[in-house]
């Protein structure tokens, strides 16, 4: 034992420190229920390579591993799972890129087994493990669940605050020792077409009502009993109208693992009854619609509440007032109310009583303007729970009645005059509103509300925007838009007597042209000493109009430098111009737009205010802080300047000028115009070395079955760079047609770490690459095919070191292709025809010489041969004399 504790503290140390691919599967033995759906989950994790990996499935039983399906190869499945993947029975779903899911959607006895998830190696050292196992058992299903009576549905008609009973069967024959959990579930009242759980026996025995059914089930309302030795039974007492709906029983079937955790093996629902919930009526309603009533005679409405329902009932009554008619009674005023113990709250001018069995008046005396508007009757019916407390059953609110108070209003006319109109931007502005012609104003103030429309007189589509108001108190109260003006004294305000208010813009905009008016509010003191709003009277619209011409602004941009290095000084100049804007200001903005790989960015570098303030904007290099000036050289001239530029300046800079008009002496900046400059591109020259890169192959015309062999050259032109300071990433292409405008193939590629990545290849063909020199690289194609022809060609990024001793990373540089030609082997196609074809030349052959020597033996002449052999041997003698 002290053995085996040591080695497993060594384990767990050894894991702890060290790293590498980890496959994981769940801890088994998975129990699971035959014919159900079934998900084994596997992920990996501490692995190099492509972020996607690829994962293979088998299964044992008993004997050899039987491959089931995997993620990479569709030639994986055994023939034996061939109709179970092609009928997706048997799914392989991928979930991310590191894990997926062995889904089966009606598991059998014979799929019980040992299942092995398994990774191939993309890792640069073999370290962690690649596959791991878990056992699946699948035992018979033994659940049964049921109605007590019927397999449909019942119908249950109950009436509010009764109760009813749900029963439900349920029982299990399985083969090892499982668990029952029942839950009741609700779908339709407060629930809609969801399903809502309303109490749960768990498989630990204990009792969880869902979230809306807490308070019910401490109460007693809801219980839920079990029944002989299969049935649950669901009480509900207290019924309310949300308990109406579909209720069904979900009987789920539990295991404990061997870790101690619960797992679902499987579930059942059989829907019992639908409840329908025949609620509480509630009528509500006001005696007379339209109320009128002197100012200082009493005001007496009448709400009449009836319902119906027995049992024990309170009843709870709330008057409202509102201004306007409302559905939202949340901004409405409380007058009164009454509440289900009988407990009144009211004030001694607005009282509430019951008069009757079901009436309830609302008496206000003296009734003054406050009082008028629309009047609304709440009533609510509260019933109690078993255990003595109460809940709201039902609640109605009556349709509004209106009363009109009946008093004379002050009357009065409102004349608006246009004292001071400018005849050109900047000017002053001022208008007097006066009241005249007073009468019955006893008791009463006057404020004012000014207004603004953009348009012509007659122009009614346009609409008007209010400026500024007075409450009842004489503040003011200013819109959003125009504060800042009046804090900077640009906009001023002002009561010059009782009956006459001023408006004045002391430096006009281009935005306040328009149609002014005002409106002038009455408001008469009330016997609590506030004031109620009792007249509205506007004034005629007064025009300030003058011609006017558009701001022009053009700025130009010149580079004071025709050639850019890295190190080097980068001056740019932006002249501006501008037309029709008075004693401009001029504010400027230097940005870059730089070019990334997939978006372009436009960053602020410097800015000038037009009061010559520096600020820098996202220059946020601290080491060059001090790298970038702008300065105002003329008027209207601005120079910005960056010293020991970089080649991550390199870009499009531009100047964003604003023109600035001051309002008077002392007055605040206001925007006239803005606009940008031309851009000027910084593109930087430099000295360093200039990469090449060539395709030589010794043989690219080769025979199918054989190996061709292509190099990747680099060469620099311009001063050298030693080995240790450059690097290089190759990728090899393939074009299979004469055109090379197509989408080349991706075969290989080797990146500055060594790091090897190969494209995945249909065929028996394989690839290799390697780097045989600091600048020669070589691909070699294994087993070349016919469909390995075309262009190939590759793709090189460099990478050199600076004298920082960082490595910046070049534009990449494409080869010229080198076509590859795949040749058939002559030999294999005519190898046997050949053969044969000597074959019977050969025996041609012997059968013609056998023919020719009889023919010779049997016809040929013998005395003129002989006579030629005489002379022959004849001359001999005289030629050798």
């Amino acid at each position: 034992m002290r053995t085996f504790a040591l080695r497993f503290l060594l384990e767990l140390l050894c894991c702890a420190l060290c790293s590498g691919r980890t496959v994981k599967v769940p801890s088994g033995p998975l129990l699971r229920v035959e014919g159900t759906e079934v998900t084994i989950p596997c992920n990996v994790s501490g692995y190099d390579g492509p972020s996607e990996q690829n994962f293979d499935w088998e299964v044992s039983r008993g004997g050899g591993p039987i491959h089931i399906v995997s993620t990479w190869d569709p030639e994986f499945t055994d023939q034996r799972y061939e109709d179970r993947v092609r009928n997706k029975d048997i799914q392989l779903k991928r979930e991310s890129n590191d894990a997926v899911e062995l889904q089966f959607k009606n598991i059998q006895a014979a799929d019980e087994g040992q299942y092995k998830c398994s990774t191939p190696s993309t890792d640069a050292t073999v370290d962690g493990n690649y596959d791991d196992s878990v056992m699946l058992k699948v035992i018979p299903d033994g659940l049964k669940v049921s109605g007590v009576k019927s397999r449909s549905a019942s119908l249950y008609n109950v009436t509010e605050g009764d109760s009813f009973e749900l029963v439900c069967s349920a029982s299990t024959t399985s083969v090892v020792h499982t668990f029952l959990s029942v839950t009741w579930e609700l779908r339709g009242g407060a629930t809609g077409d969801a399903w809502s759980e309303v109490l749960s026996l768990t498989q630990q025995g204990r009792f969880q009502p869902g979230y809306k059914y807490e308070r019910r089930y401490r109460s007693g309302d809801v219980r839920l009993e079990t029944v002989g030795s299969d049935g649950y039974r669901l009480s509900v007492s207290r019924v309310m109208p949300t308990d109406q709906g579909m209720y069904r029983c979900v009987v789920r079937e539990w295991v404990r693992g061997e870790d101690g955790l619960w797992q679902q093996i499987q579930a059942k629902t059989v829907e019992i009854a639908t409840v329908d919930v025949n609620q509480r009526t509630l009528s509500v309603s006001i005696t007379g619609n339209d109320v009128s009533v002197n100012k200082g005679d009493p005001l007496e409405l009448i709400c009449v509440v009836t319902s119906s329902g027995g049992g024990e009932m309170q009843t709870e009554v709330t008057w409202y007032i509102s201004p306007d008619p409302t559905d939202d009674l949340q901004t409405a005023l409380i007058l009164a109310s009454l509440d289900r113990w009988s407990v009144v709250s009211d004030t001694k001018r607005v009282r509430l009583s019951h008069v009757a069995m079901d009436s309830y008046c609302l008496l206000v005396q003296d009734a003054e303007e406050s009082d008028e508007g629309h009047y609304y009757c709440k009533a609510a019916i509260w019933t109690p729970h078993s255990n003595g407390s109460w809940y709201k059953a039902v609640e109605r609110t009556s349709k509004p009645s209106n009363v009109v108070l009946n008093s004379s209003d002050p009357e009065y006319q409102v004349f608006l005059n246009g004292t001071k109109i400018p005849n050109f931007s900047e000017d002053p502005t001022e208008l007097e509103c006066k009241i005249t012609e007073v009468q019955g104003t006893k008791n009463t103030r006057f404020t004012v509300s000014w207004y603004h429309r953009v348009g012509m007189p007659g122009d009614s589509s346009v609409t008007s925007e209010l400026i500024a108001s007075m409450d009842q108190d004489w503040a003011l109260q200013v819109e959003k838009k125009n504060q800042e003006r009046v804090q900077n004294g640009e906009m001023i305000f002002s009561k010059t007597d009782m009956t006459t208010f001023t408006l004045r813009i002391q430096w006009t905009a281009e935005t306040d042209r328009g149609l002014y008016f005002c409106v002038i509010s009455a408001w008469s003191k009330q016997r609590n000493d506030s004031w109620v709003k009792s007249n509205e009277v506007e004034s005629r619209p007064v025009a300030v109009f003058w011609a006017a011409k558009d701001y022009r602004l053009s700025v130009e941009a010149k580079n004071r430098r025709s050639s850019f290095a890295a190190g080097s000084t980068f001056e740019m100049t932006c002249k501006v111009l501008s037309e029709n804007i008075r004693a401009p200001q001029f504010s400027v903005l230097v940005t870059a737009e730089k070019q990334f790989p997939n978006s372009t960015r436009t960053t602020k570098i410097i800015s000038l205010t037009q009061d010559s303030l520096i600020r820098l904007e996202e220059w946020t290099d601290r080491d060059r802080l001090d790298s970038v000036v702008l300065e105002k050289v003329h008027e209207g001239e601005f120079l910005f300047r960056m010293y020991q530029t970089q080649e991550s300046d390199a870009g499009l800079y531009r100047c964003l000028v604003t023109a600035w008009s001051q309002g008077g002496s002392g007055g605040v900046w206001r925007e006239a115009a803005s606009n940008l400059s031309n851009p000027i591109k910084v593109d930087f020259k430099t000295s360093g070395p200039v990469f090449n890169v060539t395709v030589h192959s010794d043989s690219s015309s080769v025979y199918q079955g054989e190996m061709v062999e292509l190099l990747c050259i680099i060469s620099i032109d311009g001063p050298a760079v030693e080995p240790d300071d450059m690097a290089f990433d190759v990728s090899w292409y393939a074009s299979r047609s004469t055109v090379l405008d197509e989408t080349p193939v991706f075969l290989a590629s080797l990146d500055r770490r060594a790091i090897v990545i190969l494209a995945r290849r249909n065929g028996s063909s394989d690839v290799g690459v390697e780097r045989i020199s600091w600048m020669e690289f070589r691909l070699k194609v294994y087993g070349i095919e016919e469909q390995d022809f075309g262009s190939h060609f590759c793709r090189i990024t460099p990478w050199v070191r600076n004298h920082l001793d960082t490595w910046q990373k070049q534009l990449d540089i494409m080869s010229k292709p080198i076509f590859v030609t795949v040749k058939a082997n002559l030999w294999n196609t005519f190898k046997y025809p050949l053969l044969i074809g000597i074959g019977l030349a050969a025996a041609v052959s012997l059968l013609s010489c056998l023919i020719g020597y009889c023919s010779s033996r049997l016809c040929r002449k013998k005395n003129p041969v002989q006579e030629t052999r005489r002379e022959r041997r004849r001359l001999m003698p005289m030629e050798m004399d």
